[in-house]
């Protein structure tokens, strides 16, 4: 007897410190927290963002930069106006970038002339500064950097980044270019992006340009007879000490690294299982440390996420699903949702979503009825998807929301006009009849 009470009890210590251990555990793997100075995670399928971090604060890209370069270099490609084949010679300001700058180098030399492949691979992959002036400069697109840095802002203009700001094509500072800074910019001028702009550019570049990933996931490659490596450690890089980063399903996108207070910056893009992200680490502390923190933030969408119908087309909310109608063969009508709501949303938040409907007060009458004859699929409003969980980062385009419309389920025709005069004289003896009610009363 004696035993089996003690048996009893240590199982209840241990129910009981597994039940303290256990919770604040799962609560914490539904959680992170990002050292860095900026960051954000995006789902690309609907461009949610699902973590953020000082997102709206424009910062130094540094060598991100090259993604808006790599976006329109493969649009004038795809466009027709320039080709993989073409060659273009090195000038004298991109042969001196590449001779002294002693990062993203492949040593361009101006004996010979490049192929465009080539040198989109060496800036794409190898992030090389030389090679990237030298896609600027071209004479079939903008002749000058300068022309090209117009090119880039005017885009960023067209894809809603409203804190970016472009003032060479690299991501170097103007300063650090000398006399050699592209003309109409200033000379000691720095690109500027928030976090939110970066992934934003980056949505734009893999939805628009998505080819952008047979160059970004390549770990390396020759280039005229040398080897460049990817410098993305998180990519299957063989017979290099980088295996620690390695995550699987990464395939890009762009490094960058300010070389100063600024730190360290990585824009990176995974597939799993038909679900892709987007991060960005922004002012990280070193070049691990951008990579930890991206493993980190796609480890938090990846586990903790996933995408959900949390209202089919057809929804009606039960105690608000017709609207009554004026003049009518009916005196009321279903209305719903017109397309399903679905979300990547955290693991068991399902009950925290709710939809609000928002009628619109021009399709009513003064008695708050809608007038026949109606259509169906008639759009009488708007319903908005309420969550009441943490906080709610929206999404990437001002343009998207949590919203759709609200329409007619079926057709309402007009009622006759012998209905329709009966209906009024039925009004009119009603009105009377409820005079004289209110009259009789006031006697007594």
């Amino acid at each position: 007897m004696k035993n089996s009470k003690f048996f009893l009890t240590v199982l209840t210590v241990i129910a009981l410190g597994l039940m303290v251990f256990t919770q604040p555990l799962s609560t914490k793997a539904a959680e992170i927290d990002i050292d860095a100075e900026a960051a954000i995670l995006v789902d690309f399928e609907t461009g949610k963002i699902l973590y953020g971090k000082n997102i709206d604060e424009a910062l130094d890209p540094a060598s991100m930069t090259k993604m808006m370069t790599e976006y329109l270099i493969l649009e004038a490609i795809n466009s027709g106006e320039i080709s993989w084949e073409m060659t273009t010679w090195i000038s004298d300001y991109a042969y001196e970038i590449s001779k002294y700058n002693t990062s993203s180098g492949v040593g361009l030399q101006q004996s010979k002339d490049f192929q465009l492949r080539e040198l989109y691979k060496a800036m794409a992959i190898n992030s090389d500064n030389a090679a990237t002036i030298a896609l600027a400069e071209l004479e079939q697109l903008a002749g000058s950097e300068g022309e090209f840095v117009k090119m880039m802002n005017q885009k960023a203009e067209e894809m809603g980044l409203p804190d970016a700001h472009f003032v060479n094509s690299t991501g170097l500072t103007n300063d650090y270019l000398g006399e050699n800074y592209p003309e109409g910019t200033d000379p000691d001028g720095v690109n500027q992006m928030s976090a939110r702009s970066t992934a934003l550019l980056a949505y734009r570049l893999l939805s628009d340009q998505s080819e952008v990933l047979d160059f970004s996931s390549v770990p390396e490659t020759e280039f005229y007879g040398q080897t460049i490596r990817n410098w993305n450690w998180m990519l299957p890089h063989e017979g290099a000490n980088l295996g620690q980063f390695y995550y699987e399903g990464i395939d890009g996108l762009k490094t960058g690294n300010t070389g100063g207070e600024r730190g360290y910056m990585f824009t990176g893009t995974a597939e799993r299982e038909g679900k892709r992200l987007i991060s960005v680490v922004m002012g990280a502390q070193s070049e691990s440390q951008r990579f930890e923190q991206t493993a980190d933030l796609m480890d938090y969408g990846f586990d903790h996420f996933q995408t959900v119908e949390l209202f089919a087309e057809g929804y009606q909310l039960e105690d608000e699903s017709t609207l009554p109608v004026a003049k009518g063969k009916e005196d009321s009508v279903d209305i719903s949702i017109s397309n399903s709501i679905s979300l990547p949303i955290k693991n068991g938040e399902e009950e925290l979503y709710s939809i609000n409907y928002h009628i619109d007060e021009d399709k009513l009458n003064e008695d708050g009825e809608l007038v026949a004859p109606i259509e169906q699929g008639t759009k009488i409003g708007t319903a908005e998807l309420v969550y009441t969980g943490g906080e709610d980062f929206g999404y990437l385009e001002e343009q998207a929301s949590d919203t759709v419309d609200l329409v007619t389920n079926e057709t309402v025709e007009k009622s006759n006009w012998f209905m329709l005069a009966l209906g009024a004289v039925g009004n009119f003896f009603s009105g009377i009849f409820s005079s004289i009610v209110d009259t009789v009363k006031g006697w007594f």
